[in-house]
């Protein structure tokens, strides 16, 4: 059965003086353990809608089996941040697996039941110290000035980037490339290599905010995350609990503020 839940809004606010908070629907996000046997095969992060067209389409998309056929039984388990599919395959496909798994043990993390792998999907991180939000000056024009920071992506296109704008609001850093988890991993060796304190600036990345993006910049120590798109529920969730500042720059209209979130009763 195919549910498509209604996609949960969040009160932000819009970063100047004397704003209300206003909601916005966000796009959902969860980590979903896939097993075959009860053998663990992946963790994705996922929107949480359609799961068994998801389970089945990364199974034959994966070689994982080479038809719906050798798929007998789906079972979802779990709800909110952490779900599992819980595939029962044929002997034929499930023999297959075994033997891939074998070829690849020397070089994959195999072995993880789905417990385990989603803990690593939703790992423990330590809370930040919380920061003060940056000034709003510091964002004006900001998407403008990133296109000029991009020298990459005027030959190719096709480029996330991931910058770093400091105290006095000037981009200083800006790295590049195919992956938006790439560009920001660049960027954190950039910071970690020149000894740029990453707390004092904030970062911003030109792509989807998705929560593995999150763990990355809890981990850097950045205090500030700057996203061109709009973050997804379970991203909002984790920069409040961490407390990592989470901007959003609309195209066309103010900031938007998601983390830390609004102080008023009636915001969610």
């Amino acid at each position: 059965m195919s549910l498509h839940p209604p996609a949960p809004a969040y009160h932000y606010l819009e970063l100047h003086a004397g704003s209300a908070a206003t909601a916005s629907a966000l796009a959902s996000e969860c980590a979903l353990a896939l097993s075959c046997n009860q053998l663990s095969q992946a963790v994705m992060m996922v929107s949480p809608s359609d799961l068994e067209d998801f389970a089945v389409g990364f199974c034959i998309g994966q070689g994982l089996i080479e038809s719906i056929d050798d798929i007998y039984d789906i079972q979802l388990h779990g709800s909110g941040d952490a779900r599992e599919a819980r595939l029962q395959v044929s002997n034929r496909a499930f023999w297959a697996l075994k033997r891939q798994r074998r070829l690849l043990a020397g070089s994959s993390g195999c072995g993880l039941c789905g417990v385990a792998a989603l803990e690593q999907a939703l790992p423990e991180l330590p809370d930040l110290p919380g920061a003060a939000l940056p000034p709003v000056q510091h964002l004006h024009q900001l998407r403008q000035r990133i296109a000029e920071h991009q020298r990459l992506a005027r030959d190719s296109g096709a480029l996330h980037a991931a910058l770093f704008v400091d105290r006095h609001g000037e981009i200083i850093l800006c790295r590049e490339d195919i992956g938006r988890h790439n560009a920001l991993d660049k960027l954190i060796g950039a910071l970690a290599r020149t000894d740029i304190d990453a707390a004092a600036g904030f970062a911003v990345i030109t792509s989807r905010c998705s929560l593995e993006l999150i763990h990355k910049a809890v981990r850097a120590g950045l205090s500030t995350l700057v996203s061109l798109s709009a973050p997804s529920s379970l991203t909002v969730d984790w920069a409040r609990r961490q407390r990592l500042n989470l901007i959003h720059l609309p195209h066309q209209s103010a900031p938007r503020v998601y983390s830390p979130a609004p102080q008023q009763s009636a915001c969610a």
